[in-house]
């Protein structure tokens, strides 16, 4: 057949070859490339604009609210829900009241004995639809316990405890979980506007504890802050009771502001700082999670193209005995490799990334060496050096507004970052107040401060207004830190795309090259 064809024929035949086989290319590209974009707009584009569009609504909601609280007073609403009123029959309304019999003997006897430790107590109440209620809460003594239900207009039947009680439940009602900074915001937001409105700080916290009742812990905790506050605790030492729940930085901020007298202050201001952490965050974690998702996107094609379709090819190639060029024996040596041991290098890397990160969160020396690597390579070192200075900055610049004591600052600022590289910058700056030495000292010539920083801060011990020169410092770095992820960004995704299609264009065209000599054969 190859005889009968002609010059003309030949030459129609070669070019219909090579473009079918662009064609293919072509098409091969575009599904991969319009994938990528597709698999982009329903991951990433999509979990933004849900996330932007929900933060949105929420801040909507809380200046509204804000503003309404504000301007008038609550009101009741015109219609009320009729409420169910519970009825019972009369053996159990006299076992409620033997109950409430033996309650008010132990209140006049060992029940009104405060412990030294707090424990877990059961209690069993009806509440004003006459609907028992069961429950736990943590507090020193029965009669504490049961002046707290009263006020909050129980009827009490029984409080008990015990060390079995205690095991059962002392974990799930003191060790409340850490507040998310989204709930903090809210919260803080929430509480500041109903003390301007004029509401107790005690039935503001009791509102908060209904509008917050999704989680029992949560609720939980707030039930015991309010009961804290009824026998008479401080705000800052009710939020300390709840262990990790509250950050140190707040608590603290709350304490000196009992002191002064600015707590509706502290608590907007809390709120504001939270509220530009939260952003800043959110911005680290946008130029973190673009370049992965598509990183791991171009290797999952990568690996589709090598494991499902070269072995198609390799069969052509096995029939035709076609000769191959070092690049297509090393890529389909490579497929073959991945077909055998695909579960075993996903283990492996699993496995991998599990190690990682435990060591990263567990030892100390090695998240100091893969910070220290990090801080060192271009653009990734802008971004942590940046949103570092930007955090630190912001809060210190809170501490000493708040007449909060230098060496408490530097002890709180030391836990809010888990950047090892300054937490010794911070150590050293408490050793260099120890020794009467200035702040910055700490800072000179360190190649994780950039000297903008360092002289900003000079500036601010020599005028005596370090604080307003700490927030001008957190605001100048919290624009660089915006512009170099907004940078990162815009450049990330064409050079992505074009290293994907680099690759898979150079897969291809080796996979090609043996079929044009499959065609020198048959010419």
């Amino acid at each position: 057949m190859e005889q009968s064809l002609t010059p003309n024929e030949k030459k129609v035949w070669y070019i219909q070859f090579l473009s079918f086989f662009k064609n293919i290319f072509l098409v091969i590209f575009s599904i991969f490339s319009y994938a990528f974009i597709g698999v982009k707009a329903c991951t990433y584009d999509l979990f933004v604009y849900l996330y932007n569009s929900t933060s949105w609504r929420l801040d909507k909601a809380y200046k509204r609210t804000k503003e309404a609280l504000g301007n008038q007073e609550l009101k009741e609403p015109v219609k009320k829900k009729k409420e169910k009123v519970y009825n019972y029959s009369a053996k159990t309304l006299a076992k409620l009241e033997q109950e409430y019999q033996e309650l008010v003997k132990d209140l006049q006897t060992t029940g009104a004995t405060r412990s030294k430790e707090v424990n877990v107590y059961y209690f069993k109440v009806r509440d004003k639809n006459g609907k028992i209620i069961k429950g736990t809460m943590n507090g020193l003594s029965k009669l504490d316990i049961n002046a707290f239900l009263v006020n909050e207009g129980y009827s009490v039947y029984s409080i008990k405890t015990s060390p079995m009680i205690n095991f059962l439940y002392k974990e799930s009602s003191i060790g409340s979980p850490k507040m998310k900074t989204k709930e903090l915001i809210f919260w803080l937001t929430q509480l500041s506007t109903y003390l301007k409105a004029g509401i107790t700080l005690n039935e503001s916290v009791k509102i908060l504890t209904k509008q917050m009742s999704s989680s029992k812990s949560k609720a939980r905790a707030f039930q015991a802050i309010s009961y804290e506050l009824t026998l008479g605790s401080s705000f800052s030492a009710a939020l300390e009771k709840q262990g990790s729940m509250f950050p140190a930085l707040l608590i603290n901020m709350i304490k000196a502001a009992e002191a002064s007298g600015t707590l509706v202050e502290t608590l907007e201001d809390m709120g504001s700082y939270y509220t530009e952490i939260d952003e800043t965050k959110k911005q680290m974690k946008s130029a973190m999670t673009y370049p992965l998702i598509i990183s791991i996107f171009a290797i999952v094609v990568v690996a589709f193209i090598l494991v499902v379709i070269i072995p198609k090819f390799v069969d052509i190639y096995e029939q035709n005995n076609i000769e191959l060029n070092g690049l297509t024996a090393f890529i389909i040596k490579l497929s073959a490799f991945l077909q055998s041991n695909i579960v075993i290098i996903i283990l492996l890397i699993i496995l991998a990334v599990i190690v990682l990160v435990v060591s990263y969160k567990n030892i100390k020396a090695f998240r100091r060496s893969m910070q220290t690597m990090l801080m060192h390579i271009p653009v990734i070192k802008d971004i942590m050096i940046y949103n570092e200075l930007a955090i630190f900055t912001k809060t210190f610049a809170s501490l000493l507004r708040n007449n909060v004591f230098i060496t408490e600052s530097i002890d709180i600022l030391s836990k809010i970052t888990n950047n090892e590289i300054y937490k010794s910058i911070l150590f050293r700056t408490i050793n260099n107040i120890v020794k009467g030495e200035k702040i910055s000292e700490a800072f000179k010539d360190h190649w994780a401060v950039p000297d903008v920083a360092y002289f900003m801060i000079v500036t601010g011990e020599s005028t005596g207004e370090l604080d307003n020169m700490m927030q001008k410092v957190s605001e100048y770095y919290q624009g660089l830190h915006r512009n170099v992820v907004n940078n990162l960004k815009a450049f990330i995704e064409p050079i992505l795309i074009s290293f994907l299609a680099l690759v898979v264009g150079g897969i291809i065209i080796a996979v090609l090259v043996p079929m044009f000599g499959m065609y020198g054969q048959i010419m």
